[in-house]
C-alpha cells in the first residue's frame, strides 16, 4: 500500500468519525454558509503572475517544513505579497494541518481560499463551506468519474468552485467534466514522490481551454513558471518555497516581484 492509499483509508475512518460528531445541520448553520465565494479562476485568468500560496507545516515526504508561523501571519503575508489565492492544508495526520487553520485564514484575508485536502466525501464539502473555503480540489487519482461527478456537482450546488488535480492523461481523461473550473497539474507523482515539470507540460494540450490550467509541486523558482506559461498555465500553487523560509510572506513578496519585472 502506498502512502496515497494510507491516506486515503484513515481520511475515510476520520470522516464516519467526524460525521458521528458534527451533524450536517451545525455545519449549515455556520455564518459563512451563505457567504458569496470568491472565484479563484477569475483571479487566475487577469492575474499576470497567477501565484496561489500554500500554508503548509508538514507533508509525508519532507516531514516537518515549518512550524514556527501563524497562520494568520503566513496568509496576510501571503495576501500583502499579491497572491490570486491561498491554498490551507487542512488534513492532519498527514500534514499537521486542520479545519481551524482554514477559518483562521478566513478571518484574516480576503482572497480566495482553497480547502486543500483529500476529499471523498459530500461531509468534507460541507465542511470547506462551513469554515470559509472557496473552492475545493478533487483529487483524480483516488475517485471514479461518478465521484468526481458527484462532488464537483454538490460544491458547484453550494457556490464553490472545483480545481481537479491530475498526474497522468488516463485521469485527465476520465475526469473532464462541465463541473470543473480549473485542472491542477500534479508535477509529483503521489506514489514515488518524484517531481518533474515534465507532467505539466505533456499534458497542457490535453486540457480543454475552458478549464483555467493549473501546475502544481515543485516550482521553486522563476524559471520554472517562465518555462510553463507558454503552455496555457495561468496558475502556479507553491508550498514548501515560502513555508521553508524564515518569513513566508517576505519570500512570497519577492518572488512576485521577480516575477513582474
Amino acid at each position: 500500500m502506498n502512502i496515497l492509499d494510507k491516506i486515503i483509508v484513515d481520511k475515510k475512518r476520520e470522516v464516519i468519525l467526524k460525521k458521528s460528531i458534527i451533524p450536517v445541520s451545525q455545519l449549515e448553520a455556520s455564518i459563512f454558509f451563505d457567504k458569496k465565494t470568491i472565484p479563484l479562476s477569475e483571479n487566475l485568468r487577469n492575474s499576470t503572475t497567477g501565484i496561489i500560496a500554500e500554508h503548509k507545516r508538514r507533508s509525508p515526504s519532507k516531514s516537518v517544513i515549518n512550524h514556527s508561523f501563524t497562520v494568520e501571519e503566513v496568509v496576510k503575508g501571503y495576501e500583502t505579497a499579491g497572491a490570486c489565492g491561498i491554498s490551507v492544508l487542512t488534513d492532519g495526520k498527514y500534514f499537521g494541518g486542520s479545519l481551524d487553520d482554514l477559518l483562521l485564514a478566513r478571518a484574516s484575508v480576503n482572497i480566495p481560499l482553497l480547502r486543500k485536502e483529500f476529499i471523498v466525501d459530500e461531509y468534507q464539502i460541507l465542511e470547506a463551506k462551513a469554515h470559509g473555503a472557496d473552492l475545493i480540489l478533487l483529487i483524480a487519482a483516488v475517485l471514479t468519474r461518478d465521484e468526481i461527478k458527484l462532488l464537483s456537482e454538490f460544491a458547484k450546488s453550494l457556490g464553490l468552485e472545483v480545481l481537479l488535480e491530475v498526474h497522468n492523461l488516463e485521469e485527465l481523461e476520465k475526469s473532464i467534466m462541465p463541473t470543473l473550473d480549473m485542472i491542477g497539474v500534479n508535477n509529483r507523482n503521489l506514489k514515488t514522490f518524484e517531481v518533474s515539470l515534465d507532467f505539466s507540460k505533456q499534458l497542457a494540450d490535453k486540457i480543454p481551454n475552458e478549464f483555467v490550467k493549473v501546475s502544481e509541486s515543485g516550482i521553486s523558482s522563476i524559471e520554472a513558471i517562465t518555462e510553463l506559461k507558454p503552455y496555457g498555465y495561468k496558475g502556479f500553487l507553491i508550498g514548501e518555497n515560502f513555508m521553508k523560509t524564515d518569513n513566508a510572506g517576505q519570500a512570497a513578496t519577492e518572488f512576485i516581484k521577480q516575477l513582474t519585472r
